[in-house]
């Protein structure tokens, strides 16, 4: 008998109710035809390219503000604010979506989290401010950053995790990081340099007023959840979530069974977000040091879409690379590769940095990135999503992405310290991030290789049996797991019947 169905075998002679045994039907046997099981892979996971999205093109949007500008931007206050909003905005969804999507509804969770999307996605491109002030401006965006920012953090207990356990239902594994692909497409503010001119940085509706247009395109994805939303509406429930989902929760239990591998899964994140987000804003204002004011902005902009476009291959390499040998040593693999390149980009540093050599140092960049895409990039998430149980998979969930989104809030604070204890001397303030980050890929690969577990297509279904078996070791009654609809199909009552 598979373990599956008998994990879940009572003897009716006993006079019991129990789960019925198509209850327990392994996911990848569940009637389903080859597109019912990928198409909710693709609507659950797809929107977290918005993510991507809105995070990274901000190091664009700052040189352009910078460019128009000057010091009254670069110099205020608020411009910290505009950077760092929107990674509290998605701490804070990823916190609460994670409570909603395994309290409430992964569904709904996830049609509520695009709804803020499309909204607050859409408010930066008209952003104009108390009096069309740069001040009243920055104030806006930074508003409506963390709004956005809410929605983005709700795309992960909700989405990331509906597309795990639809993912489950295939019989094979799917190449799930490949919606880490829909990440790279974002050459919009070199488009609009081109068709505005670098002298003039203000769209043509809005030439006597701060670049808030400039600014919303840059950041806005509105496209994306838009698309998304009808084929969100279409979903069900994932089944092993009707399954599995609980009423109560026994916190003292899980924190016991999970606290550790949470741990490590968070720290790993930490790092990932800590490094990614760093390198990617400041990338462009990178890229013009090295060129400085004697290139046109456009230039300076299309060198750093060059560098963003390596994630592209890292991505879908990565992907097979995960599908291959599973995601947790194609994790180790990458961010190992990670290291190694950055210890070499350190010792080239001195070279690259020059004019001359830009293309050197934007192809050795790119390579960083996109190792770093092959490994933590693409299955991060999938270890996340697949190292604990179904019933608290959200809020565990939830919780890792947001110590990572913490990791990024940190990085874009120390990564300037960190080149400031170089001193005047440039090449030691460009060596001194990679030496740190090799170092952590380093810490970040060793960590995963020895104290994470390895997961397979049945890890989802094997980690909710462990799961129910540890409750039930403790005391606490599985027969209240499961949605109600759920319970009322497969649970069939075998009291003995009395003749008359």
């Amino acid at each position: 008998m598979d373990k599956r169905i008998e994990a879940h075998s009572s003897d009716p002679e006993e006079g019991s109710r129990h789960l019925h045994p198509s209850s327990s039907i392994p996911l990848d046997q569940v009637p389903k035809s080859r597109w019912e099981r990928s198409w909710p892979t693709i609507a659950c996971g797809a929107g977290l390219f918005s993510d991507g999205y809105v995070q990274s093109v901000i190091g664009s949007v700052n040189t352009i503000l910078g460019q128009i500008y000057g010091k009254a931007f670069t110099n205020s206050p608020q411009r910290k604010n505009v950077n760092a909003i929107a990674f509290a905005g998605t701490v804070v969804g990823q916190l609460v979506f994670g409570v909603l999507s395994d309290y409430w509804s992964r569904k709904n969770s996830l049609l509520i989290s695009t709804i803020i999307l499309i909204i607050f996605s859409a408010l930066p491109a008209g952003a104009y401010g108390a009096g069309g002030t740069l001040g009243g401006m920055l104030a806006a965006l930074t508003a409506y950053r963390f709004l956005v920012g809410i929605g983005v953090g709700g795309e992960y207990p909700a989405g990331s995790v509906g597309a795990a356990e639809s993912s489950a239902e295939l019989k094979t594994r799917p190449s799930q990081p490949m919606v880490h692909l829909l990440h790279q497409f974002s050459d919009r503010p070199r488009i609009r340099l081109w068709h505005f001119g670098a002298n003039d940085l203000r769209p043509d509706l809005h030439r006597q007023s701060p670049p808030s247009c400039v600014a919303g395109s840059a950041w806005t994805c509105r496209g994306s959840p838009l698309s998304l939303l009808w084929l969100r509406i279409k979903l069900k429930e994932p089944e092993e979530y009707n399954r599995q989902r609980m009423t109560t929760y026994p916190y003292m239990l899980i924190i016991k069974f999970y606290w550790f591998r949470l741990l490590v899964v968070s720290i790993i994140w930490f790092i990932y977000d800590f490094l990614t987000y760093s390198f990617g804003i400041y990338s462009s204002s990178w890229i013009y040091l090295i060129l400085g004011d004697s290139y046109p902005l456009w230039v300076s902009l299309g060198w750093s879409t060059l560098i963003n476009a390596f994630y592209i291959p890292g991505a879908f390499i990565g992907a097979f690379t995960s599908d291959w040998i599973g995601p947790k040593y194609a994790l180790v693999a990458g961010v190992t590769a990670q290291g190694v390149v950055g210890f070499i980009m350190s010792g080239l540093y001195g070279y690259l940095n020059t004019p001359a050599h830009v293309a050197g140092f934007v192809v050795v960049y790119g390579i960083f990135l996109a190792v770093g895409e092959i490994g933590p990039g693409d299955n991060i998430g999938l270890v996340a999503s697949k190292t604990c149980a179904t019933a608290i998979r959200g809020q565990y969930y939830g919780i890792a992405a947001a110590m990572g989104k913490i990791g990024a809030f940190v990085g874009s604070y120390v990564f300037p310290i960190i080149q400031a204890a170089a001193g005047d001397d440039k090449v030691k303030a460009g060596q001194y991030p990679f030496y740190v980050s090799s170092s952590l890929c380093f810490f970040s690969a060793a960590i995963a290789l020895f104290l994470l577990p390895n997961i397979g297509q049945d890890t989802i279904e094997e980690e909710d049996i462990k799961f129910r078996a540890y409750l039930e070791e403790n005391g606490f009654d599985t027969s209240t797991m499961g949605s109600k609809e759920f319970r009322e199909a497969n649970v069939v009552d075998h009291e003995p019947k009395l003749d008359h």
